[in-house]
């Protein structure tokens, strides 16, 4: 499927901005399922200094740095990106055995995906998380059938109601209301997992949305999408992360359907807020965030119908 994503953000400030240092994740990655076949990011006012680094997960870290005054900023990432479906396998280690890779042994293997155990910011264990997901670790089962499994329960229990909570609003504030947005439930998910010792990150991008019966989709009327990624050890290197998305209830390899687009993971949603920075100035401001996400030269009709995704309000980080 080919795909073209327009990421547009707006801040509008008063008074003045004297200077600000920003960091934006907006590029989308390569992987086995996505290939980036371009990306331009616009902009104004221009920036003095502006870079992209690889972070230590991979992600494309663009800095850039405005020392003139300036009342607005506009941010502009417009992407194409190929995607397909990925290869499946089946994973049959025990949730069990799988914990057992992460507990520190003398002498032995060290396992990269250990650092996605502990707590972070956003994502920490807890006692709550622990028992919400008790049910779903029969003692035997294997960590592919409890993490659907796990997806497919949040899907049900929790109800998605845009606006019933903020960026920085707790995982553990949402899972007790049972409402929120994608990044709650992506939390939630990888909170509940590593209260029970597995490896889970979060993973930012976009995916492909349909309008409604009747009406015609709006340009801007897209925005941001979370879903969670689980380690498989037992797997082929290239296939050991399995990509879940409790908001939709899909799940895949590399990503949940070949109507996602990957831009980022990390520990949680503070690793890779689309934008983010340090301002002089600018007491007040206003924020306005539109995406479009549309498939070109594609037979889109015989995709399922899902829920829209992040709100736009949540799609960013405040400055």
């Amino acid at each position: 499927m080919r795909l073209q994503i327009t990421h547009e953000t707006h801040y509008c400030y008063q008074p003045a901005v004297e200077t600000a240092q920003h960091v934006a994740y907006m590029q989308p990655l390569n992987h086995a399922a996505q290939h980036l076949a371009a990306f331009s990011l616009q902009i104004t006012p221009t920036p003095v200094h502006q870079h992209t680094v690889m972070d230590v997960y991979g992600n494309a870290r663009c800095f850039f740095s405005l020392e003139a005054s300036h009342d607005v900023l506009r941010v502009c990432a417009c992407s194409e990106v190929h995607t397909r479906v990925s290869n499946t396998v089946q994973s049959t280690l025990q949730w069990e055995l799988a914990r057992e890779r992460f507990l520190y042994q003398a002498g032995g293997h060290y396992d990269a995906a250990t650092e996605f155990v502990f707590a972070s910011p956003f994502a920490a264990p807890h006692p709550e998380f622990h028992d919400y997901a008790q049910s779903c670790f029969v003692p035997g089962r294997s960590l592919l059938q409890v993490v659907v499994e796990l997806m497919e329960r949040i899907h049900r229990d929790f109800t998605y109601e845009s606006y019933s909570t903020e960026i920085n609003t707790p995982a553990l504030d949402a899972l007790r209301q049972r409402r929120g947005v994608c990044q709650d439930f992506a939390h939630i998910m990888i909170a509940c997992l590593r209260s029970w010792g597995l490896a889970a990150r979060y993973v930012s991008g976009y995916m492909l949305t349909h309008a409604l019966p009747g009406q015609v989709k709006l340009v801007g009327s897209d925005a941001s999408h979370a879903w969670v990624s689980v380690y498989l050890p037992d797997l082929p290197e290239e296939l050991r992360w399995i990509d879940l998305d409790p908001t939709n209830n899909r799940w895949g390899w590399h990503a949940p359907g070949e109507d996602y687009i990957t831009v980022a993971r990390g520990r949680d949603f503070g690793d890779v807020s689309p934008l983010r920075g340090v301002i002089y100035g600018g007491a007040n401001h206003t924020l306005s965030v539109g995406v479009t996400v549309e498939a070109v030269g594609e037979n889109t009709d015989t995709l399922a119908p899902v829920l829209s995704s992040q709100s736009q309000s949540q799609s960013q980080s405040q400055s």
